[in-house]
């Protein structure tokens, strides 16, 4: 029997739990100063909006079960492994100069809700009553079929680029050294582009009983609607917490304390930013398509004349 809590999309309700959910990790990593449940929270609570969601739904057909299964594979997995990273390196650098603030601090956690409660918005609305409602037709449309392909790809090139920078900086710990291995070959970013990859595979899933018809009115716009979820994370990896943090001061970084600019550089024009591609043709590129097709922004370049705030030392021995 389907579960009616607040509205029938199931939208306030997620959003409570998230809140609820995201204050009590917060609480304890406020008052202990502890860093290492942050990111665990995170990845958990999307587990947790699957299951409540699926088990109220009331409706378990194979499409529900199968996005719902996908999105919590994916966040049980990511949360694992930055749980585990954390307790090795033992504190998250990114809160040095929030954790004894209490609102700066807070801050984090209230786009950490904004960020869960809207990437799981495909698989929220397609639990939810007002699409369950409808007659739902047979798992393994071709869209479905793509998804779970691109979800595949994007889950096994997320997981296998994730061992590969781990092992490569536990194997490497001259900070000279550049990550060119695996799939940091292809791309400098390749957990970004997997998890892009995921999210949008995902809503490919969950849009379809409204792609094909079985879903009419407000619940055929509401499904269509939460592609605002993967495109939420699209942003964010782009322009707000992705690849600005890790672009242009890992390369200012690099460039003033002369940890091996000339070979990053190098790196850094023969390597595709998000998009996989062939490095001998990606350093033969006219910037223009670099800027454009390939979305090497000039946000994410840096220009030592502009950008330096001190000159480049002697780079150490490699």
């Amino acid at each position: 029997m389907e579960v009616h809590a607040l509205d029938n999309y199931y939208l306030a309700i997620t959003l409570l739990i998230t809140i609820g959910y995201q204050l009590f990790f917060f609480s304890i990593a406020f008052t202990f100063k502890f860093d290492k449940l942050t990111d665990f929270a995170g990845g958990t609570n999307f587990a947790v909006l699957a299951i409540i969601t699926l088990a109220w739904s009331g409706h378990h057909n194979a499409r529900q079960i199968v996005a719902s299964l996908f999105i919590m594979i994916w966040a049980l997995r990511l949360s694992g492994f930055l749980l585990f990273r954390i307790l090795k390196t033992g504190k998250d650098d990114r809160f040095d100069d929030k954790r004894d603030k209490f609102f700066p601090f807070l801050g984090f956690w209230v786009f950490q809700m904004i960020w869960v409660w809207t990437v799981s918005l495909p698989v929220t609305v397609l639990n939810s009553p007002n699409v369950t409602k409808y007659p739902q037709h047979s798992f393994g449309t071709g869209r479905d079929i793509a998804g779970i392909i691109l979800y595949a790809i994007g889950l096994i090139m997320e997981t296998v680029s994730d061992a590969q920078k781990y092992r490569f900086k536990s194997q490497n710990p001259d900070k000279n050294a550049v990550c060119d291995v695996g799939f940091f070959y292809w791309t400098r970013h390749p957990n970004y582009f997997a998890e892009i990859l995921i999210q949008f595979s995902i809503y490919m899933i969950a849009v379809s009983p409204a792609a094909n018809g079985y879903v009419s009115g407000q619940a055929y716009k509401a499904l269509y609607a939460t592609i605002l979820g993967p495109f939420f994370l699209t942003i964010l990896l782009l322009f707000v917490s992705g690849l600005p943090l890790q672009e242009r001061p890992g390369a200012k970084k690099r460039y003033e304390k002369g940890l091996n600019w000339e070979g990053y550089s190098d790196y850094l024009n023969r390597t595709s930013i998000l998009i996989p591609f062939p490095p001998q043709l990606y350093a033969r590129m006219p910037v223009i398509l670099k800027r454009t097709i390939f979305l090497e922004l000039p946000i994410y370049v840096f220009d030592p004349a502009k950008h330096a705030d001190q000159p480049k030392p002697q780079d150490e021995e490699v």
